[in-house]
């Protein structure tokens, strides 16, 4: 090995490390973790310093027109509104083809996030009943879909693959429940103008969508326009995120195999017989027969399909543990705990979390089934079914999200945030134990099978 060879063959060695940790599972919430106790320690070490630090201002300016943010808002209203983008996507994409393309499969799930968003409510509720806090309901509603599925995968392959597919579909709805109401109770007063510019900049998309456009630079600059009109219109800016998101095409723009084969074939001909560097000095041939096959590839998924996972990476490991940095900072002050109004938040957040998602999940999902409408996945019993409802109440980034649309900012902020870590730690911790007393270990694969 050559001393110019080293470095090379130390750098694609920390590549391939790093490409192994961003495909575990558990990855993004290990990250999103580090993001959160950054946040806490940040907050109560100079608290003064992160609350001026997320509201540092931002601004676009064009001519005479100019968009002003902080840096927080720029967080919660512009990169949310891609989380939101592909939550829309998920959402369709279960609605389409995946476990809520059917009435057989979407009822146990359905049933089981209608129970998981009404009962934290409802206990969130009863304690505050006529006061101030009770705006904060909407806040134990909301599961986190990266903790969640991290938590489960803690137990490999001891969990059966209807429990998964159960905890994801169950997700997605409670995403949808939760898109729900923030489209419809955080919206303060309404620009009929802008509201109406939103809406043609939709149709517009969807007409385009129907036409055979497949430029993804026309719909990002739509995209844009139509967020920034759903911005100035009063409605969240996120629920732009999750239309565009329902509108993608979840259909392959050229579904037959043989002709993606064909067409990567030729392409592929081109780059190997007939273009080489002394023919094609400046690589236009060579440009043009990548474009060819890179073409062939994009026309061989679903615009939904190539966009989710494109963007999957940068929510994951960039807008989620930024999201957390900006808003999983809670100073933890004695007026917090003085204040009893404060209190009672943190207290009912982090009973809905802990008591009241698991309890609705499981008795809605028992009335589903045993009403014939529903039926368990293979393998699983209500233990895990119980088991897998504590680990939906890890409410998080949502919940946080929700959180700030409560309350903005001040003590009971700080409590609700309070509530929510609380909730979500306990609420992991129950989930866990539970599901290692319901599910059998993985050691009792036969003898001459490998255990790993």
């Amino acid at each position: 090995m050559t001393t110019t060879d080293a470095p090379r063959r130390v750098a694609q060695r920390l590549s391939r490390r790093f490409e192994a940790f961003f495909a575990l599972e558990a990855a993004s919430a290990a990250l999103l973790f580090a993001a959160t106790a950054a946040a806490l320690v940040w907050a109560n070490l100079d608290a003064d310093g992160y609350a001026h630090f997320w509201h540092l201002p931002l601004a676009l300016h064009v001519a005479s027109w100019q968009l002003e943010l902080s840096l927080g808002h720029f967080v919660n209203d512009a990169l949310m509104a891609i989380f939101f983008f592909v939550v829309g996507m998920e959402i369709k994409r279960e609605l389409v083809r995946g476990e809520l393309s059917s009435r057989e499969k979407a009822m146990l799930p359905v049933a089981g996030a209608l129970g998981g968003m009404l009962a934290p409510a409802a206990l969130y509720a009863a304690l505050h009943a006529g006061g101030p806090g009770l705006r904060g309901v909407g806040i134990p509603m909301a599961t986190d879909i990266a903790f969640a599925v991290a938590a489960l995968s803690l137990l490999g392959p001891r969990v059966p693959p209807g429990l998964k597919v159960f905890l994801l579909a169950l997700a997605i709805g409670d995403d949808l429940g939760a898109v729900t109401l923030i489209a419809i109770f955080y919206t303060e007063s309404i620009s009929l103008p802008f509201l109406a510019a939103a809406a043609a900049g939709l149709g517009l998309v969807y007409g385009l969508n129907r036409s055979g456009v497949v430029a993804f630079s026309v719909y990002w600059v739509l995209g844009g326009l139509v967020w920034f009109a759903t911005l100035q219109s009063g409605v969240h800016a996120t629920v732009a995120g999750v239309f565009l998101g329902l509108l993608t095409p979840a259909a392959e723009r050229d579904p037959s195999e043989q002709s993606l084969l064909d067409r990567g074939r030729q392409a592929i001909e081109r780059l190997r017989g007939g273009v080489s560097p002394e023919r094609d000095p400046h690589g236009g041939e060579r440009y043009q027969a990548f474009q060819a096959l890179r073409r062939a590839g994009l026309d061989a998924l679903s615009p939904l399909d190539y966009l989710v996972n494109d963007l999957h990476g940068w929510v994951a490991f960039l807008i989620m543990p930024v999201f957390a940095l900006a808003n999983a900072g809670v100073a933890l002050e004695a007026e917090v705990f003085r204040d009893p109004l404060a209190l009672r938040v943190a207290v009912a957040v982090a009973l809905g979390l802990v008591v009241g998602k698991p309890l609705g999940i499981t008795l809605v999902s028992w009335l589903a089934v045993k009403s014939g409408l529903a039926v368990l996945p293979a393998g699983v019993g209500w233990l895990a079914i119980a088991a897998t409802g504590s680990l939906a109440g890890i409410g998080f980034t949502v919940a946080l999200f929700i959180a700030a649309l409560d309350f903005g900012e001040g003590t009971l902020m700080a409590a609700a945030k309070l509530g929510i870590l609380v909730g979500s730690a306990a609420a992991f911790v129950l989930g866990i134990a539970c599901l290692r007393a319901a599910l059998p270990a993985a050691a009792q694969a036969p003898d001459n099978l490998p255990v790993r």
